[in-house]
C-alpha cells in the first residue's frame, strides 16, 4: 500500500490533445505545453502522450527541461519560452530547441552562443501586447527586432508570438492585445510569409478560434484542467490525474477532543476520525486546513484539523463501516462523487494547476492508459 499516489491517465491526455486540435481553426497546430514536470502529471509520459493525441510541438521553460525531452523525443520541435542565458543558452542550443528572443540585446546574446556552438536556432520574437512580461511594446520596434532577426545569418526567424494576460476571465483586454499583436503580425507576415504565428493558452483556444493563427499553445486544458476554473467536462475535458491516499486508522473521538496541530478543530460531538498519511510535504496544502473534502467508499468526507507535514485526519461521522487502510481520493472520482483540482483551487484561492504542479516528488506516479 502506498501512502500517496498520483495517477496519470494518458490515455486521457491523448483525448484531451486530440479534441483540442481536431477544435482549431484553419490549419493552425497543436503546441502541447509540458513544463513544470507537465504540470505535475509528468513530463515525458505526457509529452509522448499529447504527441500521440495530434501535438506536433512540445513547449517548455528551461533549458533542462529542453534537453530532458529531447533524449526522449529525438525529432520533434521543443519551443523554450523562458528567459535563458549563459550556460542555459548554450544548453538549449546543443538540446536543438527553439528560442525566443524579446530584444536586440537578447538577439545579440544568442547569435553570439549560436556561433560558438555552430549552430543555426530557429528563433521566435516576442511581443509584449499586455501581459507585462519579456517582449517589446512598441509595434515599430517589434517589427525591427523580427527583421534583424531575419537578416541575421547566425539563427533563423521562425516565428512571432504573444502571451494573453486575461483569456480566462477578461475577453475585452484579450481582444485589445489581439489587435496589438495582429498589428505587428500583418508586417512580420507581410515580409516572412513562413514564420509561425502563436498567441493562445488554452482559455484563448477555447473561447476565440481568432487567436488560434498558426498554432496554439495548450497546457491546463491538455490535462484535463478547466482554465476557467469551473467544470472541465463542459469543454469536454477529462481529467488526468486522480490523487489517493488510505485510511492509516479509525479513532473514535468525544466531544471536545482535537485533531492535529493548534486544535484548530474539536469534535461537537461523538464521532469517528481516520488520519491519512498525506500532508503538505507531499504537496497537500496546509491551506486545506478544514476546507475540504475526501472521498472515502465513494462519499464526501470532511478533512479536520490542521494538515501537517506528513498528515491529515477526516471526520467519518457518528457511525462508520470504514476500516483502516481502505483507499481515500483526493482528487479524482469514485461511485458518482467528483472532487476536482477546480474545487480545491476555490477552498485555497488559486487556480486549478497551481494544486497539480505542487504535488511534490514524495507523490509517487504511476501511469496507466495508451502512450
Amino acid at each position: 500500500m502506498k501512502r500517496a499516489v498520483a495517477r496519470i491517465d494518458l490515455g486521457a491526455i491523448e483525448r484531451n490533445a486530440a479534441r483540442l486540435a481536431g477544435s482549431l481553426a484553419g490549419r493552425a497546430k497543436l503546441c502541447a505545453v509540458v513544463k513544470a514536470n507537465a504540470y505535475g502529471h509528468g513530463m515525458v509520459p505526457s509529452a509522448k502522450a499529447a504527441l500521440q493525441g495530434g501535438a506536433s510541438t512540445l513547449a517548455v521553460a528551461t533549458a533542462g527541461e529542453a534537453a530532458a525531452l529531447r533524449s526522449e523525443v529525438p525529432e520533434v520541435p521543443i519551443f523554450v519560452m523562458g528567459s535563458i542565458a549563459g550556460e542555459e543558452l548554450q544548453g538549449a542550443l546543443a538540446a536543438d530547441a527553439e528560442v525566443s528572443v524579446w530584444r536586440d540585446a537578447s538577439r545579440e546574446m544568442l547569435g553570439s552562443a549560436a556561433a560558438e556552438a555552430g549552430m543555426v536556432p530557429r528563433v521566435h520574437v516576442k511581443h509584449d501586447s499586455g501581459m507585462g512580461r519579456l517582449g517589446l511594446r512598441d509595434t515599430a520596434e517589434v517589427a525591427e527586432l523580427v527583421e534583424a532577426v531575419a537578416a541575421d545569418e547566425r539563427m533563423e526567424l521562425a516565428g512571432i508570438w504573444t502571451h494573453f494576460a486575461t483569456a480566462d476571465d477578461d475577453a475585452a483586454f484579450m481582444q485589445e492585445q489581439l489587435k496589438r499583436f495582429r498589428a505587428v503580425v500583418e508586417s512580420a507576415k507581410e515580409r516572412n510569409p513562413e514564420i509561425t504565428v502563436h498567441a493562445a493558452n488554452s482559455a484563448a483556444t477555447l473561447r476565440d478560434p481568432a487567436t488560434h493563427f498558426d498554432m496554439v499553445r495548450c497546457g491546463v486544458a491538455l490535462y484535463g484542467l478547466d482554465p476557467f476554473g469551473r467544470d472541465p467536462r463542459d469543454h469536454g475535458l477529462e481529467p488526468a490525474l486522480e490523487l489517493t491516499s488510505y485510511v492509516a486508522d479509525v479513532k473514535r473521538f468525544e466531544p471536545g477532543a482535537s485533531a492535529g496541530y493548534g486544535q484548530t478543530w474539536k469534535a461537537r460531538d461523538e464521532t469517528w476520525v481516520a488520519p491519512v498519511p498525506i500532508g503538505y510535504g507531499d504537496g497537500w496544502r496546509r491551506g486545506l486546513s478544514n476546507s475540504a473534502e475526501a472521498l472515502v467508499a465513494g462519499e464526501r468526507r470532511p478533512i479536520v484539523g490542521t494538515v501537517s507535514m506528513d498528515n491529515i485526519t477526516l471526520d467519518l461521522g457518528p457511525e462508520t463501516g470504514v476500516a483502516a487502510f481502505e483507499e481515500v481520493v483526493l482528487i479524482g472520482e469514485r461511485d458518482g462523487e467528483r472532487i476536482l483540482a477546480e474545487e480545491l483551487a476555490a477552498a485555497l484561492g488559486t487556480i486549478n494547476y497551481e494544486v497539480t504542479t505542487g504535488l511534490l516528488p514524495r507523490v509517487e506516479r504511476e501511469y496507466e492508459g495508451a502512450a
